[in-house]
């Protein structure tokens, strides 16, 4: 299986079935203990209990994403940058390293289990209390769906141009022609995006405008609850356990 990077796995699993507000709840209870408290007794329970998530939502191993060999390698590099600073920033910067990993695979965990139509939903009704500071809550619900929506289709594109401009010829006077690749790709890339985008208003309009996309019906229930009490006892449990050790 390919890689899906933001995109929704189409399997039936008990955390495809949880409201995404409660998706988002959970991420942000596991981001704020690790900002207090990314000791390795967190980190080894946050791992753990991430791992089990993944095997409840059943989700391919094709799923999770492969980096490149040069991302690995910075990591490497910035290891051994710490080196000479002494054994506690070597650990110091494993333990980031490994927080932020964590975090965007909770985040991914999120899109791989949850359509990008109830995104905004889940977020207009999360800051529904913000309205009575008069914060377009609505609207930044919409900005962040439909970011997330179109960062897969914007990735898709580079790598069909990417794909295209290896098979245009290998001519000299062509490729003297052209100074960086990068920039005409990246120039290529910004007028489909463009193009999307004024599709994609267009299409927004016709259905009546953005309050339409966050006026989804989906709502909470004892199953979000469960999910949520269960999320919380692992943050207390890894609170507890880095107390003791």
């Amino acid at each position: 299986m390919s890689t899906v990077l933001l995109r929704q796995v189409p399997v039936a699993s008990p955390v495809h079935r949880l409201w995404a507000g409660t998706k988002i709840i959970g991420v942000f209870l596991i981001s704020l203990v690790l900002m207090f408290l990314p000791s390795w007794p967190v980190l080894a329970v946050m791992t753990g209990f991430l791992v089990i998530v993944g095997v409840v939502a059943r989700l391919p191993l094709g799923t999770l994403p492969r980096p490149p060999w040069w991302f690995w390698a910075l990591f490497v590099v910035g290891g051994l940058l710490t080196v000479p600073v002494g054994g506690a920033a070597v650990l110091r910067y494993a333990q980031i390293a490994i927080f932020t990993l964590i975090l965007v695979t909770a985040s991914f965990l999120i899109a791989w289990t949850t359509p990008m139509g109830d995104v905004a939903p889940a977020l207009a009704k999360l800051g529904a209390p913000l309205r009575r500071l008069r914060m377009p809550v609505d609207e930044l619900a919409v900005v962040v769906a439909l970011t997330l929506r179109g960062l897969p289709l914007l990735m898709e594109e580079i790598r069909v141009l990417r794909a295209a401009r290896r098979l245009r010829p290998k001519d000299r006077m062509l490729a003297r022609a052209v100074d960086n690749p990068l920039i005409d790709i990246l120039t290529a890339a910004m007028a489909v995006a463009t193009r999307r985008a004024g599709e994609l208003g267009e299409a927004i309009t016709a259905r009546g405008g953005t309050g339409q996309l966050t006026a989804h019906p989906n709502a909470p229930g004892l199953r979000d609850a469960l999910a949520l009490v269960l999320v919380f006892g692992v943050c207390l449990g890894s609170v507890a356990l880095h107390l003791l050790l």
